[in-house]
């Protein structure tokens, strides 16, 4: 067994990152197996070396160790870009100029009032570019992003293992048909305007070259692993069992997020907490 904890050096580790790196730890250790750490540092606008220094050093206080060298999305820009090429290359891809104002409009035209089907990646492409000459741009061009087109590249029935439990209970063998790919998940963003990879390609690439056997992270990812298992297959990569946990949440039931200052681990050090008092804490 193989988990990986791999979270985005864009602001402080809060509890939530807690559970989930503490529930890939201990399922690991569990099975004799190794946990690994990866760094999704492939925003560089975005990315603080400040930041990815407090991970290790956050991790390591709640007894957390992984070999080195630690894999960093920024190293395998070649990678990406060379998956790119090929699906592009092959007709599983096309180049989209829309912006999300765009997007609405043109999934709201048809009927006005109603609200447009909505994805693990928010409103459903309406696929405006498709078949234009925007279409035809190659991966890399400025200001284009690149689509999966769905409908060319699910084929056939889905299905993967859960271990854990999705935000609707759901456990055990999910499936799933090419159909539905079309329908729930749409022609997703495979390579963003701005030129980075977009997380659903890289995650699927990343945990690949790490192989990893078991993803251990929260709910609100279940339904996007439906687009992860289709581009498993497309790209001929094995489909790792998935283990979906509970989300920490606040006093008003949001889902914590890295903004959540006053729940980061950092903050609970300084106030003299214990790693034993942040395991109790999210219920471990």
């Amino acid at each position: 067994m193989i988990t990986r904890f791999a979270p985005s050096p864009t602001g402080p580790l809060h509890l939530g990152h807690a559970f989930s790196a503490l529930a890939a730890y201990d399922m690991a250790r569990a099975a004799g197996g190794q946990f690994l750490l990866r760094i999704e540092d492939i925003d560089q606008t975005r990315a603080r070396t400040e930041w990815e220094a407090q991970i290790y050093d956050d991790l390591h206080w709640l007894g957390i160790v992984w070999p080195e060298p630690v894999m960093r999305q920024s190293t395998r820009g070649a990678a990406y870009r060379a998956v790119l090429k090929d699906l592009f290359q092959n007709g599983f891809l096309y180049g989209c100029a829309c912006n999300r104002r765009d997007i609405l409009a043109a999934a709201s035209a048809p009927q006005e009032g109603v609200e447009p089907p909505t994805g693990p990646d928010g409103i459903l492409y309406p696929g405006t570019c498709r078949g234009t000459e925007t279409a035809l741009l190659p991966p890399g061009t400025p200001g284009i992003a690149h689509r999966l087109d769905m409908a060319r590249a699910a084929m056939g029935s889905y299905a993967f293992t859960e271990t854990g439990e999705g935000p609707n209970g759901e456990s055990g063998e999910i499936t799933f048909s090419a159909e539905a790919a079309v329908a729930l998940l749409g022609d997703i963003v495979l390579a963003r305007r701005d030129g980075f990879v977009a997380y659903h390609l890289a995650v699927v690439l990343d945990d690949a070259a790490q192989g990893i056997t078991h993803v251990v992270r929260g709910q609100d990812l279940f339904e996007a692993t439906r687009i992860h298992v289709v581009l498993q297959r497309l790209l001929g990569l094995p489909t790792p069992i998935y283990h979906h946990h509970r989300l920490i949440r606040d006093d008003q039931g949001k889902r914590l997020a890295k903004r959540d200052d006053a729940r980061a681990l950092a903050k609970y050090r300084t106030d003299g907490a214990t790693p034993a008092d942040i395991k109790r804490m999210i219920g471990l």
